[in-house]
């Protein structure tokens, strides 16, 4: 979260256009859209992060960095910056003085449920101003509310897209008590752009996995979806080895039974865990070194994950799986399909493309396997990018950006002193494919059989009845608040 003004957190030319919109006007309504989809086999979009922006920006960074510090150091601090770059310093101290001493935020903001998955080109957000003296407050925060909400919405899309090849696979090759949501985890955090990207990454993620490794995503949960991880499953991290543990024991042992064995008896006895396993030889690891530890293993109060970490991702998981099973044995489950020995398992955390899921499940389905045999990670690569594969076998990387939905916020009403409608739009002639067209007026927005779709070229009044876009926040404070538990449900068709 900023710490500073956050009348300051925007695009330079945000500052002075309180004094470029026309003289007169009360009121002004934006929409916040997904315009468009790059993604062939995905046409809607997760609305998700917006309580957490509401939280962090528009209540507590305005109230800690603006209305509860002296408006002199808020004026000295605003008119040094842009004083000293734009040149506009003195610009604006009237409009901040009146804002300062109203003492909140006269916005309101209206929304989708969080969860929601709405129809590209459907609003999922509509903002307003409240008090007729701030109508340039309206799209100041539009820089803020953009970078703070898109990549958290793609990463709620990519933990969408993993769980719906889990859901197809366990369905087939799983016992109904299989817990779907533990069958993958994030591993993304160090590859990342920051501690702040990553957390609300994984906690996007988090709507559909129960596993990650980033555990600032936790709180950044607790925080902002009222959850407790005391008390509810909010996510779960697990024991590991790294290489810097394994090669050290290497070091100092010369072999790779003693910590092993040290592992499953003295420092893990009644504890499950995961053991990165490719430091030197792998395959030999699995087929020589664990034969030699079977005993210490099926007498573990726990299981072991065999982890690889380099190679293909695809045969090494799948036939460790195979070479386990020779070794360990395990049962048939109730739908045909082979489960390890309770005391093994197999993990692969590292290059885990939605491909490569399906790939790895496959295998295992068509060599009898139940997929809750192997764990998977997925990484920062397929939090950020999407891999396809072209008609003619060829790999194309598609970096997640803003405009992977063409996610962007339009004014499109306004009403003078008089509260005369003014209808807003944009429609660019060069844009061809009319992707930067905006609604016009106000809208609503409506459920369809399809999802969603929305009626525009209202008044504000006309735009207030039968609208799916619900109150969540007015004048400084929540009006609705959803639980980490109803945004899973939201998304998930009411079960997680």
């Amino acid at each position: 979260m900023i710490t500073y003004n956050p009348l300051l957190c925007l695009d330079f030319y945000k500052t002075c256009h309180a004094e470029q919109y026309p003289k007169g006007l009360t009121k002004m309504v934006s929409y916040y859209t997904p315009r468009m989809s790059r993604l062939s086999d995905t046409d809607k979009v997760t609305l998700f992060g917006l309580q957490a922006f509401i939280q962090e920006y528009l209540i507590e960074a305005f109230n800690d960095h603006f209305f509860n510090v002296p408006f002199d150091s808020v004026l000295k601090e605003y008119t040094r910056v842009l004083g000293a770059t734009i040149r506009t310093k003195g610009v604006g101290e009237k409009r901040l003085r009146e804002l300062h001493d109203l003492g909140y935020l006269p916005l309101q903001i209206r929304a989708v449920p969080e969860g929601t998955r709405t129809n590209i080109k459907v609003p999922q957000i509509e903002i307003s101003n409240t008090h007729p003296n701030f109508v340039w407050l309206v799209n100041t925060i539009e820089t803020m509310l953009s970078c703070t909400m898109w990549h958290t919405q793609v990463s709620a899309e990519v933990g969408y897209r993993y769980r719906k090849i889990v859901n197809e696979y366990a369905e087939r090759t799983c016992d109904d008590n299989v817990v779907r949501a533990r069958l993958l985890g994030d591993f993304s955090m160090r590859g990342q752009e920051s501690v702040e990207s990553a957390t609300k990454s994984a906690a996007a993620f988090c709507l559909s996995f129960l596993n990650t490794a980033t555990v600032p995503a936790i709180l950044w949960l607790e925080h902002n979806y009222n959850c407790d991880c005391s008390k509810e499953p909010v996510a779960y991290g697990a024991l590991s080895t790294e290489h810097s543990v394994m090669c050290s024991n290497f070091a100092v042992d010369g072999d790779e039974v003693t910590q092993i064995r040290r592992l499953l008896c003295e420092v893990y006895p009644h504890q499950s865990f995961s053991m990165v396993s490719d430091s030197y030889d792998y395959w030999n690891l699995v087929e020589k070194v664990l034969p030699q530890l079977k005993d210490d293993i099926l007498n573990h109060d726990g299981f072991i994950s065999i982890r690889g970490d380099s190679g293909d991702p695809v045969s090494v998981i799948t036939e460790t799986v195979y070479r386990l099973w020779d070794i360990f044995g395990g049962t048939v489950n109730s739908k045909g399909y082979k489960v390890l020995n309770p005391h093994v398992k197999a993990i692969y955390g590292d290059s885990i493309t939605p491909q490569r899921c399906e790939q790895i499940y496959s295998l295992l389905e068509k060599n009898g396997f139940a997929i809750n045999n192997v764990s998977l990670g997925v990484g920062s690569f397929s939090m950020e990018c999407l891999e396809t594969i072209e008609s003619d076998g060829s790999k194309q990387y598609n970096p997640y950006t803003r405009d992977t939905f063409g996610i962007a916020v339009k004014a499109t009403y306004a009403e003078d002193a008089d509260g005369k409608p003014i209808m807003i739009f944009k429609n660019p002639k060069t844009d061809t494919g009319h992707f930067k067209k905006s609604q016009r007026g106000c809208c609503r927005v409506v459920k369809t059989g399809d999802g969603y779709d929305y009626v525009d070229g209202l008044t504000w009044a006309e735009a207030q009845d039968s609208n799916e876009l619900r109150t969540v926040f007015r004048d400084g404070k929540f009006e609705k608040q959803f639980t980490l538990d109803e945004v899973r449900k939201n998304l998930h068709g009411g079960t997680f």
